[in-house]
């Protein structure tokens, strides 16, 4: 699954593995419960039933939901754009960090987060970014 997940108004989401007699594979089970919770995870894995884009936006499985294909590529491309002018370190370190959430305790994690952050705090891109913000100028980063 991609870092930033968006999709139309009627994208068609799923696990409908039930109806071949098997169950959701590749850690669907896993990715979908822990986005929408037992409950609902429950209910869509064992009726196979679908869901929108609209619901997939409200349940956290997809950040944003568009009217149509054009404004998602637009969103996606602005999107993208803006990412890319950040330093490549800080948005590699965001992505781990945020990965990890999902495999560690909450206090584990603000462990691993603090040893991130500290290992960032000394890097070029962090200096480059303070004296930027301090100078209210833009950031010309050297992704180190």
């Amino acid at each position: 699954m991609g870092d930033v997940l968006y999709c139309t108004e009627t994208a068609n989401f799923g696990q409908p593995e039930i109806k071949l007699g098997t169950i959701p594979g590749a850690g669907g089970s896993q990715r979908l419960t822990a986005a929408v919770g037992k409950a609902r995870a429950m209910e869509l894995i064992l009726t196979g039933k679908s869901f929108s884009g609209v619901e997939a936006e409200k349940w956290g499985v997809a950040a944003r939901n568009f009217k149509d294909y054009e404004a998602l590529i637009k969103a996606s491309l602005d999107t993208a754009e803006t990412i890319a002018g950040y330093s490549k370190v800080a948005v590699q370190a965001c992505k781990e960090v945020v990965n990890k959430s999902q495999d560690l305790t909450l206090r584990d994690g603000i462990e691993y987060e603090r040893r991130v952050f500290h290992g960032l705090f000394g890097s070029e891109d962090q200096k480059i970014g303070m004296k930027a913000f301090a100078e209210k100028a833009k950031a010309k980063w050297a992704d180190q």
